[in-house]
C-alpha cells in the first residue's frame, strides 16, 4: 500500500511508555498526530518534542493526542520522557515493523557514513482513521504550528 493523503492509516499495535499496548484503531474518534522522530535526547529530537509539550493544551482542546515514534527502546524513552517531563505517549518500534508500515526509514549520510535512518515525519489522522496529512523531512522550526493549523 502507498501512503497518501485520504487513504486509511495502517493500524498497528506497539508497547508504550506508559507500559500499555497501543493499537492506532484504539484513538478511532480523536485526532492522532503520530510523529516519527530519530532518537531519543538529541538535540533536534529535545527541540520537536519541546515544541508538542509547549502546545499540549492547545492539541488537547483540539480533540488530538500525540504519539511519537522512535526506534528507541522503551528504557530510553523513560529517560527522555524524565529529562523533558513529556506529558504524551512514545512508543518503541525497535523491530522497525512501524516504520517500515509508514515508510519513514531512508537511508542518511551521517559524517560520510551511510545508514539507515528515520525521516523526520509527521502523519496527522482524522477521527476516522484517514490521513489527512502527511509531513515528511520535517525542519523543526514552525513544524508544530502548521501541524496545529492542519488539524484546526
Amino acid at each position: 500500500m502507498i501512503l497518501k493523503e485520504g487513504v486509511q492509516a495502517p493500524d498497528f499495535s506497539l508497547e508504550g511508555s506508559d507500559g500499555k499496548e497501543h493499537k492506532l484503531s484504539d484513538y478511532i474518534g480523536k485526532k492522532i498526530v503520530l510523529y516519527f522522530y530519530p532518537k531519543d535526547n538529541t538535540p533536534g529530537c529535545t527541540k520537536e518534542a519541546s515544541c508538542f509539550i509547549e502546545n499540549i493544551s492547545t492539541f488537547n482542546d483540539l480533540n488530538a493526542i500525540i504519539l511519537g515514534i522512535s526506534r528507541d527502546s522503551l528504557s530510553s524513552h523513560d529517560k527522555f520522557i524524565k529529562k523533558l517531563n513529556i506529558p504524551y505517549v512514545l512508543l518503541s518500534d525497535e523491530d522497525e515493523v512501524v516504520c517500515n508500515l509508514y515508510e519513514v526509514l531512508k537511508e542518511k549520510n551521517m559524517y560520510g557514513k551511510k545508514r539507515i535512518g528515520i525521516e523526520r515525519s509527521t502523519f496527522v489522522i482524522n477521527e476516522k482513521g484517514i490521513i489527512t496529512k502527511i509531513y515528511r523531512k520535517v525542519k523543526v522550526d514552525g513544524h508544530v504550528d502548521d501541524v496545529i493549523k492542519d488539524i484546526s
